[in-house]
């Protein structure tokens, strides 16, 4: 059947942000606005938090996924927070700024004001050497750096000082957990603490604190300035920044209320809540003479564990782009691998062989490639794993790749099949594997790692890399050994991550390593449709087998009615895919067609009943999240004293009874955000007509691209959808890493 639609916004800022996955941190119902720099709100639900994992296994003394990942960060922050030092002098809690971040905040005032050329005010430092060897590494989580969960006294002393300020009292763990040991006498001296608990804006703290107060409270507070930069940080970040410059977080600080905005930076700098940084605006250009205009710089301040997170990835990029890879296996049998595999395969073989980092972008069928690399080096004994997104992705392509006793047949989230294929493949190629990213990281996947703590393996190829924040590539970064290979491969169209930074597009666009793009296209009328969305075209296309079909609706309530209708009955009936086979795909959780409405829909028809485990029953289609930014999907098995019991890709899981609400959704209906990183053999990708202001081409790109086989689009949009295609790009991210690199590596064409 022909097309005409085209989908929605940038979910990475309508979803990410809006309508953020169960346990994303910093929920928050509204947009900041910092002078052009848009930071969306998170929608509140449940209060998330990026604390311990909620979820443990069966077995009770085996650390959950979720936890030794959140410890492996934790590790990796504690080591680049040694680089403080080298970026600004100590400064003293609570007093003012001293050493180079007080300089920096007075040149900043001093070319503001006039007062003083920017040649005068800014030193620019000289380049850093390229770095072969990193200062350190990364070393094996054990078990017992698990997050702990916090003591019954803490929260409980936290409990009263919320009730005494009439704050919820469900907020007391969350509290507690972020806020440590004296959690409770830290709320009570700063009530404005209480920003840091996911969910809870401004407004709310400041009648928090008035009621703790009294009279004692006021906007001119210093710790109610240093409390809302953090905040403003805190959902920068979770729109995908990880800095802002000075003038946008001071105009936004303007508009929460703060009198004297720079003074709030300049006390959050001292306290060491957030770093500053000054970079050049053309990093290439050389440096001026004396008697020559001066370099133009940015000012940028951003949370001191996504801003040294980038520059330790900078780091670990660097060495890998600066090292002579491992020699493995001659320079003959590389060549005879890439002849044997051809065309654009041949291309991505020649350059692993020749360099330590490569970028390789394609569709859902370039993913053969990263395939045939895997065999050429299992053949050539290397150690090659790769490590995908999600459950989902890694399944599929340990198919592709002809291991994991044949996975593809099992259903994306069917529990029996999880427990046919197990939750981990090593694939079957020689010295090959395939792993989650997470479960890389974690240890419960993947070669593990050797006596330095760096992952045991000479060639890593990490797949849907467009989903790496700048945290978790950090860590992979710095986990790879010296002479080994780093493959980034994805699809630079979709959406990008959840978590801050845009790690393979500020690659791509430093062009500091080759890059190899895929001819292969994705076949058929969905790859057609597709492949025009990603160049900005909503195009017509022939569909014989009904493989894209376009169902008009003119309300919310016919959305709804049609939606159960084409996963029920339409699709199964008329396609021969089955409703546990087909995902439906909304913009957001919220609305009356959102997630919510739309599973409380299909619940009612495809697994009715009381919902007694808090809303769940068994055989329940669920979306767990962890830990933010991942979603597994899954369903329930049952539940009891100890929580609700699921089986999510081949593991079983229980949800402790307090974390259900805040970490598991019913997952008949995911946000295209949720859904990246996995393809279903049926999508149904609903568009009401409130969801024109959500939509965008990378949105548009991955809902559409969800689909294997069939695509029903319940269209209410109208003109909105080609209009997102064409116009709606992604809202830009303020990062460093592009000026990052600049300096520590050689630019190649």
């Amino acid at each position: 059947m022909s097309t005409e639609p085209g989908l929605p916004h940038d979910a990475e800022d309508a979803e990410a942000a809006e309508d953020t996955e169960p346990g994303t941190p910093g929920a928050a119902e509204e947009r900041v606005e910092a002078n052009g720099v848009e930071g969306e709100g998170v929608e509140a639900e449940g209060g998330g938090s990026a604390g311990a994992d909620g979820g443990a296994g069966a077995d009770a003394a085996k650390v959950s996924e979720a936890a030794a990942e959140l410890a492996a960060q934790r590790l990796e922050r504690e080591r680049i927070e040694k680089r403080k030092a080298e970026k600004q002098a100590p400064v003293a809690a609570g007093a003012k700024l001293s050493g180079k971040a007080a300089d920096l905040l007075a040149a900043v005032r001093a070319v503001e004001s006039g007062e003083r050329p920017v040649v005068a005010a800014f030193e620019e430092p000289a380049p850093a050497p390229p770095r072969s060897v990193p200062e350190s590494r990364p070393q094996p989580v054990p078990a017992e750096a698990a997050a702990a969960v916090p003591a019954q006294g803490v929260v409980e002393a936290v409990r009263g000082v919320l009730v005494e300020g009439g704050a919820p009292e469900s907020l007391a763990a969350q509290a507690a957990g972020v806020l440590g040991e004296g959690a409770g006498d830290r709320l009570r001296a700063d009530p404005w603490q209480l920003l840091r608990v996911g969910g809870v804006r401004p407004e709310q703290a400041d009648g928090f604190a008035r009621a703790l107060l009294g009279a004692e409270c006021g906007p001119d507070d210093e710790r109610r300035g240093r409390a809302v930069t953090v905040w403003l940080l805190e959902q920068a970040a979770l729109a995908g920044h990880t800095v802002l410059e000075m003038p946008a977080l001071v105009a936004a600080l303007s508009q929460r209320g703060v009198p004297d905005p720079d003074a709030a930076v300049q006390d959050t700098l001292a306290e060491g809540e957030a770093l500053v940084f000054q970079d050049a605006l053309d990093p290439g250009a050389p440096e001026p003479e004396e008697d020559e205009e001066e370099r133009p710089v940015r000012v940028l301040v951003g949370l001191e564990r996504y801003a040294l997170a980038e520059e330790s990835l900078a780091d670990g990029l660097a060495r890998l782009i600066n090292s002579v890879p491992k020699e493995d296996g001659s320079g003959a049998e590389w060549e005879r691998a890439a002849q044997a595999a051809g065309g654009s395969a041949a291309e991505l073989i020649r350059a692993v062989a020749r360099h330590g980092l490569v970028l390789h972008t394609g569709g859902a069928a370039s993913l053969a490639e990263p395939a045939a690399l895997l065999s050429a080096a299992g053949q050539l004994g290397l150690r090659a794993w790769a490590a995908a997104h999600g459950p989902i992705g890694r399944d599929r392509f340990a198919a592709l790749t002809g291991g994991a006793e044949g996975r593809a047949e099992a259903s994306n989230d069917d529990p029996a099949g999880d427990a046919r294929h197990g939750g981990s493949s090593s694939g079957s190629l020689a010295g090959a594997g395939v792993a989650t990213v997470t479960g890389l990281l974690s240890g419960a996947e993947g070669p593990g790692r050797d006596a330095e703590g760096t992952f045991d393996l000479d060639l890593l190829v990490v797949l849907d890399a467009p989903q790496l924040d700048v945290e978790t590539a950090a860590l992979l970064t710095e986990s790879l050994p010296d002479g080994a290979r780093l493959v980034l491969a994805g699809d630079p169209a979709v959406l990008w991550s959840v978590g801050p930074g845009r790690v393979f597009a500020d690659l791509l666009a430093a062009r500091v390593c080759p890059q190899i793009a895929s001819r292969r296209p994705d076949p058929g009328p969905l790859g057609e449709l597709v492949s025009g969305i990603g160049v900005g075209e909503l195009n017509q296309v022939e569909a014989p087998g009904k493989e894209v079909v376009i169902v008009p609706v003119r309300d919310a309530g016919e959305a709804v009615h049609r939606t159960v209708q084409l996963v029920a009955d339409s699709v199964p009936r008329a396609i021969g895919v089955p409703a546990e086979d087909t995902q439906v795909i909304t913009p957001g959780h919220g609305g009356a067609v959102g997630t919510r409405a739309l599973n409380a829909a299909l619940k009612e028809r495809l697994n009715p009943g009381p919902g007694r485990f808090g809303g769940f029953d068994p055989g329940d289609r669920i979306a767990y999240s962890p830990a933010p930014g991942r979603t597994l999907p899954g369903r329930v098995v049952g539940a009891d004293a100890e929580g609700l019991h699921l089986s999510c890709a081949g593991e079983a899981v229980v949800v402790p009874k307090e974390r259900v609400e805040q970490t598991v959704r019913h997952g008949w209906a995911l946000t295209a955000h949720q859904a990246v990183g996995g393809r279903w053999p049926a999508a149904v990708v609903v568009l009401p007509g409130d969801a024109a202001q959500a939509l965008s081409r990378p949105w548009v790109y991955t809902a559409f691209g969800r689909a294997e086989r069939h695509l029903s689009v319940v269209h209410g949009v109208e003109q909105a959808l080609p209009r997102a295609v064409a116009e709606s790009l992604p809202k830009p991210r303020t990062t460093r890493l592009p000026v990052l690199l600049a300096p520590q590596v050689p630019l190649s064409g």
